[in-house]
Formats: C-alpha cells, structure tokens, sequence
C-alpha cells in the first residue's frame, strides 16, 4: 500500500544527482577573466587565435586556469584581479600594434569558478541580473519621425525611377513631410501614373487634385504600413544592437523593447558608461565601388608604385591589399534586404541582396557596362573601411536582385549577410535615461536575498518539525529538493537571476510548503478518524492531491498571465514563479511520499506514526499518535 517500485525510487534518485550536479556551480563564485572578441565587423574571431592569447601570456610570465574559445570569443580566467590585468596588458600588445586602429576589443570580465568537468556537462551558474551583479541601464528613444521620413525619401526615388522607365513625363516630384506630391500637364497622363503607381506601391494611397494649370497627384502612406515601418525600425535597430552588445562580452544582456518607440538596454557586469555608450552607438556604412585593375593599380597593389588618381587602397577580408576607385556607386541606404544562400548553378553558399528601384537602375547600368570586372563591397566603420568581399561581375545583373558568391563558407555567408543586413540602425536613437549601479551594491542585494531565502527556509523548517514532528522533517527534506530542483532547472536553461526572481523563489518556498502542511492534515484527519496508520497515510495523500492539484493550477494561471503579459521584473518573478509552482508539486508529492513509504512503508504492524499532537473532539482532548 505505501510501497514504491524500484523504479520510482531510482527516478527520485537520478532527480537529486542531476539537482546537484546543476546546482553547485552556483556555489563556486567567480574569477576574474580577460575576453578577447572582434573590434571590427570584418573581424573574425575563430580557434586558432587561442595559440596567439596563449603565446602572448607565456611570453609576459602569466599562467591562466585556462584559455578556450566560446564560439563568439576567446575567454582566459586567472587566480586574481592583478594577474589578470597583467594578462590583458600583454594580449593587447599582441593583439593590437595599433591602438588607434584595434581590431580586436580586449575586456575584463569574469567566469565561473567552477571546475572543468562541470562545465563539461554543461552545467552552469545562473547568470546574474542588472541589481545584483551591477552595470548600466540605458533607456532610448527611437525618432519614429526620421524612420517615416527616410521611407517617404526611398518612396520618391522609386517613383521618380517608375514614371521614367515607363515614360510618363512630370511636372516635377515633391516632397512634403510623408506626403509626396506628383505634378502633371495633363489629366490623361495622371490617371496613367496613377494606376502605376497604385499597383507598384501599396503601401500609398493616392488621391489627385487640380493645382492652378496642372494637375496633382498626392501620395501617402496607409496607417498600416507606417505602424509597419516603425515596428520593422525598433526591431531592426534591437537586431543591430544585439550584434553591438555581444561585442562587449556581456553574459545575457537585456535589450528589448519598451512601448512603442523605446528600447531599454541593460548590460550586467559593464561599469564603463562610456565603453558602452561607444559600442551601442556604433555607425557602419556600406558602399559598394569598382576595383581599379589598370597596370598602375596593379603596382600600388604589389607595393612598387603609387597609388594613380581618383583610387584608393584597402585591405580584403584576407589581409590582402585592394586598390579601389573613389567614385561610389551604391550606398547602404540602396540596400533592402540580405540573405545567406546558395548558387543555384554551383550550389556554393553566396549572399542574397535585394536593393531598392533606385539601387536596380544603378546597378544594372554599372554591371552592363563593366562585365568581367571586380566590383567590391566596403564596410566602413569608425571612418576605416576594409573589403567585405570583392567578387567578378559576370553578366549584366538587373531586377534588384544580387548575388554576391565565390571562396565564401556557409559560416561566412551567414555573417557577411548580417553585416549587410544589420550594419546600421535603421532610425536614429538617443539615450534619454542612463544608470549606473556599482557592483557593491549588487553585492549587498545578493546578500540580502540571499539572507531571506535562508532565514525563511529556516523558520518554515523549526515550525513543522516542532508541529508535525518526523512528518515535518520529511516536509523540510521535500522542500530542500523543492529549492534544490528549482535553482537546477534556472541553471540548465541559463535563466538570468534578479531581485524579484528571489522574491519568487522566496515566496515558492511558502507555497511549496502549503501542500505538505495539507497532507499531513489530511493524514491526522484520517487517524482522528479511526483509520490505520497505513490506511491514514495512503488515505491522506490520496485525497489531499486534488486540493493540492486545485490550489497549484489556479496559482500558476496568475503566473502565467503575468509572464504573457508582464515585462521586465516582472516576466523575471513570473518565470521562477511558474517554474517554483511546478517543481513544489512533484517534491511535496512524490518525493516527500518517497520518503515517508521508506521509512514506514515495510512496517507491516505499524501502530502509530509521528505527526505531533492528533485533536479529537469526542474525546475532549489530544493523544499523540
């Protein structure tokens, strides 16, 4: 009757291993580290720079724990904070001849003490939110007016570009705000510029008036496709501060939106307002310009003769030397859309463009008129450009769809498309609020939270060992799994800890507690009863399940409504307080039955179980059973 299979004593068993395994990186504080990640968009950071930081540091007489690469960065933790500023001194005069130009972005950061093999099973600590671990809070504001504008400008290109390739003569092309404003001679030539662009664009929605001898047609965007175009701006610029951000080493940054045209940037751990503010208001620009191959070229290339007149020299993605011409023939702002792909011939991985009606026109021009010639795409960032990639132009290339293939990797394609697709914001932003929390401070919020979990844990465990006796002690144990499992499952999905998360699991620990406090009055209910020992045990946990399953439900709906529709702290205390709700259900019932069937489940002639003072009224007083 009170008796587990062998099987379910083993899923408990592997539950507490797996806990613990996830839960004691938590316990081993962190180093401090050097992170070594790109300083330029054309900078990859791979394995092999780790033979270079390693190099570097045995050259200084430094010694690292370790020195290993994350996939985006190269991170090496030491014993303490003066070997480690010693490391980044001696890896930034490896890394970086030029200080002027770096090109990587060498910062103090710090990692997890704990050993190796942890972090082989992949179990690592929580990270740390904004109030506990410090760093910077910026609050910016998008200018929706200069997204809606730059629309309307790439709108009047695109239309000046259709009536010319279908030869409709205007009178000339306004723009007033967001409305743009055609002129005509004639009426019948309007309402053939009208259905143009009607079908065209429609995303504008036409309307015509007479103006003095000539006749207007007035073009503005649909309500829709303005709320699109400022949506598709703040996330566009989320994407680009995303790739920004990442620069900085930050474990779980915090960018997203905040009503309908500010961004709320959060970056723990970061002190250096000023590092921050220079990396998340980064400018990269993109041009596109013909590679100059006459013979002069050719020698400033090779280093045996100047650079000829009207070209300049840049540097390809492999360090070669490229002489490009001045003249610029497309910009970023021609751009639309990037996407990494394939040849459809040669099935390499290649770069999809898609540029806009004015984009098109110009470069199905430059390509016609320039086959068998190399065309390179420049980023331009900090005012240095460097060479993306500089492929052949082997046809005439029209529609607005380009192609850009050849000696190029699926990893490469992937991140030259980002580059292109995400270099730059798309509506300008400022930053309208600026926090700095130090980290003794969040030192202080971990302490305290930590202190309450603690002492609230310890006052719940001295009630109901003093109140139910051995039961209250199986009802403690069940709530250090409880505790145990919760901060488990944080670890494995990586969950980003705050105050209000400890708040959370705080408060999971009292209504964790709620359900063993209803089973094991349900048991005395059932001794006050008459019932068996045994029968009284099977019996209270039996019917206690529904009130517990009820009251759980019915609490994780609010929890859930609050992660749906909250956001912030409040999502942060919505996520443990789920995740508290759903963990407390299987320790207050399974294992704390586990526990009680191992200790009183073999006693065939049980005659009474420890569960303190069992009140019965018709017998006018309290026997202890």
């Amino acid at each position: 009757m009170n008796r587990y299979p062998l099987w379910k004593y083993a899923m408990l068993l592997v539950a507490l291993l797996i806990g613990l395994v996830y839960t004691l990186p938590n316990f081993f504080g962190e180093a401090p580290a050097v992170q070594v990640s790109a300083g330029k968009a054309t900078v990859k950071v791979d394995a092999a720079l780790v033979p270079r930081i390693e190099q570097a540091l045995s050259g200084a007489g430094v010694q690292a724990d370790f020195v290993q690469f994350d996939g985006n960065s190269v991170k090496a933790r030491f014993r303490d904070t003066d070997t480690q500023l010693k490391a980044k001194d001696a890896i930034s005069k490896s890394l970086i001849p030029d200080p002027s130009d770096p090109s990587y972005i060498v910062a103090l950061n710090l990692l997890s003490r704990s050993p190796q093999w942890l972090t082989a099973l992949h179990a690592l600590p929580m990270y740390l939110g904004l109030d506990l671990r410090g760093g910077v809070h910026f609050l910016m504001q998008v200018d929706m007016k200069a997204a809606l504008t730059k629309k309307a400008e790439a709108l009047t290109g695109d239309i000046r570009t259709l009536l010319r390739d279908k030869n409709l003569r205007h009178a000339g092309i306004t723009r007033d705000g967001n409305a743009i404003d055609v002129r005509f001679r004639d009426r019948d030539t309007l309402t053939a510029a009208r259905n143009l662009l009607a079908d065209s664009l429609p995303d504008l929605v036409w309307t015509d008036a007479p103006d003095g001898s000539d006749f207007r047609l007035t073009g503005r965007l649909k309500p829709e496709a303005a709320r699109a175009v400022q949506e598709t701006a703040v996330k566009q610029n989320i994407t680009t501060l995303h790739n920004r951000v990442n620069e900085l080493g930050v474990a779980e940054p915090v960018i997203q939106q905040q009503g309908l045209d500010r961004v709320v940037v959060q970056l723990p751990g970061v002190q250096d307002t000023a590092k921050a503010k220079d990396i998340i208001g980064r400018t990269a620009t993109l041009e596109v310009r013909l590679v100059d191959d006459s013979t002069e070229a050719q020698a400033a290339a090779a280093g045996s003769g100047p650079v000829p007149f009207g070209a300049e020299r840049y540097v390809e993605r492999g360090g070669a030397p490229l002489i490009l011409k001045r003249q610029v023939i497309l910009t970023g702002e021609n751009l639309t859309d990037a996407q990494a792909g394939f040849d459809s011939q040669t099935q390499e991985p290649a770069v999809h463009l898609t540029l806009d009606a004015k984009g098109a026109r110009i470069f199905r021009d430059v390509t016609r008129d320039n086959v068998g010639k190399r065309m390179a795409i420049l980023l331009f960032e900090k005012g240095k450009g460097e060479v993306v990639t500089a492929p052949v132009i082997r046809s005439e290339i029209g529609g607005g769809r380009v192609q850009i293939s050849g000696r190029m990797t699926t990893v490469e394609a992937n991140d030259t498309a980002l580059l292109l697709r995400s270099g730059s914001l798309a509506a300008p932003m400022e930053i309208i609020e600026e926090r700095t929390i130090g980290p003794s401070l969040g030192a202080e919020n971990i302490a305290k939270g930590f202190n309450s979990v603690v002492f609230g844990f310890a006052a719940i465990a001295l009630f109901m060992c003093a109140y139910y006796l051995l039961f209250g002690v199986f009802s403690t144990l069940a709530l250090a799994f409880n505790l145990l499992l919760l901060v488990a499952v944080l670890s494995m999905l990586q969950a980003t800890l705050t105050l209000p998360g400890i708040a959370a699991i705080a408060l999971a620990l009292g209504m964790a507690i709620d359900a063993n406090v209803l089973i094991n009055e349900r048991v005395r209910e059932e001794l006050r009863g008459g019932a068996a020992p045994q029968m009284a045990i099977n019996a209270g946990y039996e019917r206690a399940w529904a009130t517990i399953l009820d009251s759980n439900v019915t609490t994780l709906i609010a929890g859930v409504a609050l992660l749906a529709f909250g956001s912030g702290p409040v999502r942060g205390f919505a996520i443990v307080h789920c995740l508290g709700i759903l963990t407390s259900m299987f320790s207050a019932v399974v294992f704390s039955r586990g526990l009680v069937n191992l200790w009183y489940g073999r006693q065939k002639k049980l005659k009474s179980v420890s569960i303190g003072q069992v009140w019965r009224p018709d017998a006018g007083g309290a026997v202890k059973a």
